[in-house]
């Protein structure tokens, strides 16, 4: 197996804090109910496949978190390692694979793969896999999609071409109920959601994630995935996480659920512990990104 050896140079926002980073955020272990490091989670890691970190896509500090994860799981487990992001759709995977092999400029990577506004937040991910030659995932569903099932619901994909299915998940897509459900309501704060059709948006990006990621492991199936997505989507190991498990009912996942926390200095961790393997709360006074 060969051996990563590239620099991991971060590009944080917050460099001024770099030196006393620790201080401004805490791992707990749910399981052992004790305060953990990284490592920790990258050594049990060895026993799973899939590792969701669960983000607030504006938390400094959770992006630090991340990146730094993926560099040492992939120096742990090197020829192992692939990453997965909600932040990158399925339809731009050829940009997104073209950038990694080097072939186009990154101008044009974050033009026509559409990254988001704040790709400088996950560019160290990005980066790093590819300089190491780790491959990256477009996990999710493309906006044009999304946003028609949010004005038609999920039958409007049954009327899309053969050839724009093959971005998508087998249909018909299940909507799921249940305490997912609920958390999404209490989220919308009790708000109608036009017949349900916002909810399937919400649905149609877990199942393309979590189809992503099944789909890869069919087709390599001695890899371990690292997937970084907003922690609605994996928190309580529901959404995106609870599909993966119906598409692949055999792999072995652990997720993180990471968040600025009010009672940081003092926190209750009890109250967390529905949320994952692993929370991780960050301090409130450091700035968001955006």
């Amino acid at each position: 197996m060969k051996k990563l050896i590239v620099a991991f140079a971060m590009l944080l926002p917050f460099s001024g804090i770099c030196q006393e980073i620790s201080q401004h955020y805490k791992i707990y272990d749910v399981k052992k109910k004790a305060l953990i490091t990284t490592d920790h989670i990258v050594n049990d890691f060895r026993q799973a496949d899939v590792l969701f970190f669960g983000e607030e896509h504006n938390d400094s500090i959770g992006h630090y978190l991340e990146a730094t994860l993926f560099k040492k799981i992939a120096n742990a487990y090197p020829d192992k390692i692939a990453l997965s992001m909600e932040m990158f759709h399925t339809d731009v995977q050829p940009i997104l694979d073209e950038y990694l092999s080097g072939i186009i400029s990154e101008k044009n990577f974050i033009k026509e793969a559409r990254a988001w506004n704040n790709y400088k937040d996950y560019k160290p991910m990005v980066e790093f896999a590819k300089q190491n030659k780790i491959a990256v995932i477009g996990a999710n569903a493309a906006a044009r999609y999304s946003n028609a099932v949010t004005r038609e619901g999920l039958t409007i994909l049954d009327k899309l071409p053969s050839s724009s299915k093959l971005f998508l998940p087998p249909l018909p897509i299940d909507t799921a109920g249940g305490r997912y459900y609920e958390k999404f309501i209490e989220t919308l704060g009790g708000h109608n959601m036009g017949g349900m059709k916002v909810f399937q948006s919400q649905n149609f990006w877990d199942a393309t994630m979590a189809w992503s990621m099944a789909q890869f492991f069919k087709k390599n199936k001695t890899k371990k995935i690292f997937q970084v997505n907003g922690r609605f989507h994996s928190d309580e190991k529901l959404g995106t996480l609870a599909k993966l498990t119906r598409y692949a009912p055999k792999l072995k996942i652990l997720n993180i659920s990471s968040f600025s926390a009010t009672d940081f200095d003092n926190p209750v961790w009890e109250k967390y512990n529905t949320l994952g393997d692993y929370i991780i709360i960050t301090d409130p006074k450091i700035k968001r990104t955006f």
